[in-house]
């Protein structure tokens, strides 16, 4: 990937991941650029369809560009970076991310956003006053 290309994901996610907003500066993983539609789907790698994402986000979505809404088990799209608003779809209770939509309820459960170990981790960053940001 470019090097022009990949600075401009990291400074358009302001170095936090653009699925759960999970702060560069705290990752223990690195952190990658997720092609929002895969490239087994024919998404390309310009600009419009890459995301800064943490390592966990990334691996639990891999290709998946859709899945089952928890609440109505509806096939659902993954939330979209460039397309979707973050604030329509998700509302932080404390450490634990809400899904408000069947996007963010389907994103949340596929992502697995909400696992006991980010959960510890996110509560532990807000007693510091590191997150959310």
């Amino acid at each position: 990937m470019d090097r022009d290309l990949e600075e401009q994901v990291w400074l358009r996610g302001k170095f936090r991941c653009e699925y759960c907003h999970f702060p560069h500066a705290f990752a223990e993983y690195p952190f990658h650029i997720d092609h929002i539609i895969a490239k087994k789907h024919r998404g390309s790698s310009s600009t419009e369809n890459l995301a800064l994402s943490c390592f966990f986000c990334s691996t639990c979505k891999g290709a998946n560009i859709a899945g089952l809404d928890p609440l109505t088990t509806e096939l659902t799209p993954l939330f979209h970076p460039r397309k979707d608003v973050w604030t329509d779809h998700f509302r932080w209770e404390g450490a634990r991310l809400l899904g408000l939509t069947p996007v963010g309820r389907t994103t949340v459960e596929v992502l697995r956003i909400n696992d006991a170990g980010a959960l510890n981790v996110r509560n532990f960053l807000i007693g510091e006053a590191f997150y959310p940001l």
